[in-house]
């Protein structure tokens, strides 16, 4: 399949091969290249990751694939959004390519190939989605070696995901530098997501709670204030606000154990995950250093 150049104003790859040969020209040009993936349903935090692509490399790619090993029984692939047109004409001007390949291009008839991790999968989402990491670490490993970028960009939204991403890397001794982006927000404090666009008008003037409790928490336990009580607080104030919480932890930041006693100790981040209505939302922060 030729590469697609007259959809959108912007190339797009279909097939491994072609985003291979694009990007070998480059290559043969002595240029740099910069991934940005994603599932599409782009916000303005995606295009945040474009832009900050293009100060790290001559070239952005940007993959647009909802992928099927990542979701677990009962989630929402179904559902997901997929909103391709609209995608590439928020990237006119920013990135130079995407690559949108189909589950076949990326799972063909026999594969059998499963990326694995230990450590910092056994926490949090890991425990709550045991396949989730497993299938994302395969589409990225995947997509680092089709495109084969020098760097690769990822928001800090999904920390979990980025400490996965940088520990496949770096054990697997990928030639790409990862590169984790702070979170985009909007101005009220709800991180953005693709999955926002499923809240009703009520639940997202709820939304924004998740971060002051998420914030609150952070400051307290900062100050030497004991864990497990501050998340116990939070978690209920999580379900007197509407929310089914899931876990609101503060772990070591690097590798997302829990602290040996209930108090900081070292580098820590706080995170949350709840559902409120449709969607599940996940937010995390840095606690500060005492």
């Amino acid at each position: 399949m030729p590469l697609d150049t007259t959809s959108y104003a912007l190339p797009v790859a279909r097939t491994i091969q072609d985003l291979r040969a694009t990007v070998q020209k480059w290559r043969d040009a002595g240029e740099t290249v910069a991934l940005v993936p994603t599932m599409g349903a782009l916000h303005s935090g995606h295009i945040s990751l474009v832009d900050l692509g293009r100060t790290h490399a001559d070239h952005v790619v940007v993959s647009i694939f909802v992928n099927p090993t990542q979701f677990g029984p009962g989630e929402d692939f179904d559902a997901y959004p997929r909103t391709e047109a609209e995608d590439a004409k928020q990237l006119v001007g920013k990135a130079d390519l995407i690559f949108a390949p189909n589950a076949r291009e990326m799972y063909p008839e026999g594969f059998s190939t499963t990326i694995n991790l230990s450590g910092v999968t056994a926490h949090l989402e890991g425990l709550s989605r045991p396949t989730h990491f497993a299938g994302v670490a395969t589409v990225v490993a995947k997509l680092l070696l089709t495109c084969l970028p020098d760097v690769a960009l990822f928001g800090q939204k999904d920390y979990q995901q980025l400490l996965v991403i940088q520990t496949m890397v770096r054990d697997l001794n990928l030639p790409v530098k990862i590169i984790g982006a702070p979170i985009a927000r909007d101005p009220d404090g709800l991180a953005l997501s693709s999955r926002n666009i499923y809240l009703t008008e009520t639940e997202r003037a709820t939304a924004p709670h998740i971060h002051r409790i998420l914030q609150e928490a952070a400051q307290k336990a900062a100050q030497g204030a004991d864990i497990k009580a501050l998340c116990a607080h939070g978690m209920a104030e999580l379900k007197e606000l509407g929310f089914i919480p899931d876990y609101l932890e503060i772990r070591n930041a690097t590798t997302l154990a829990p602290f040996d006693s209930n108090s900081v100790e070292g580098p820590a981040r706080a995170l949350i995950a709840a559902k409120l209505g449709q969607p599940r939302l996940i937010d995390n922060i840095d606690v500060p250093s005492a």
